[in-house]
């Protein structure tokens, strides 16, 4: 055999060997690229169920928040007038203390006492709570403030003020509450008649 031609038959050994090692070179790797695939594959897995147990705690935790502010508004709607009704249980023992008082055979006085000393502790704890009575007698008639249920000749008050209170009105901090039923004072009325003439004229007896 020559060199040529054993020079060439190395060649095609060459070849041969060449060919035959890549594929394997190959499949390795992608069988490498296909292992990293996977486990990059597994890692989001587990981050996406990471982060869908932490999405359905927030959910729960949220709808507990609503229902535990839902639940806590009831109970503050329910409640509302504890503290108001807790002072005034005081002013309840204070009235039976004067009915009992009374009923011992004394003289009217005492139970006259003890009512407007009830009265008296009623309006603190109203006062408390920011209801106040509304002035009314000798006041100007306001009518945000004020019901007039009757107009009275006073020759002594001006026209437009109250002379006399039906019951009184009250004022929640800076709203009304309830007016006040009130008797207005208006001008004498002066006696007139039409003359022959169609003309008014006062009677003399206004003289």
């Amino acid at each position: 055999m020559t060199e040529e031609t054993k020079s060439h038959s190395d060649e095609i050994i060459d070849e041969q060997q060449t060919a035959e090692s890549a594929p394997a070179d190959t499949k390795v790797e992608s069988d490498d690229e296909l292992a990293n695939l996977r486990q990059q594959l597994a890692a989001k897995t587990d981050e996406a169920k990471t982060n869908y147990d932490r999405y359905v705690r927030q959910v729960a935790e949220a709808e507990n928040f609503k229902k535990r502010n839902a639940r806590e508004r009831d109970d503050a709607i329910r409640f509302a007038n504890e503290a108001l009704l807790k002072d005034i249980l005081p002013v309840l023992d204070n009235l039976e203390r004067a009915i009992a008082h009374a009923g011992g055979g004394e003289n009217g006085r005492s139970l006259v006492d003890g009512v407007e000393m009830v009265l008296k502790g009623f309006l603190d704890v109203l006062s408390k709570f920011g209801v106040s009575q509304i002035s009314a007698v000798g006041q100007p008639f306001d009518p945000s403030k004020h019901e007039a249920m009757a107009q009275v000749v006073s020759g002594t008050q001006e026209p437009n003020t109250i002379v006399d209170e039906l019951h009184k009105g009250y004022m929640f901090r800076d709203r009304l509450l309830r007016a006040a039923l009130v008797s207005v004072a208006k001008a004498s009325e002066t006696k007139e008649k039409k003359n022959g003439s169609g003309e008014v004229e006062n009677d003399p007896s206004d003289d």
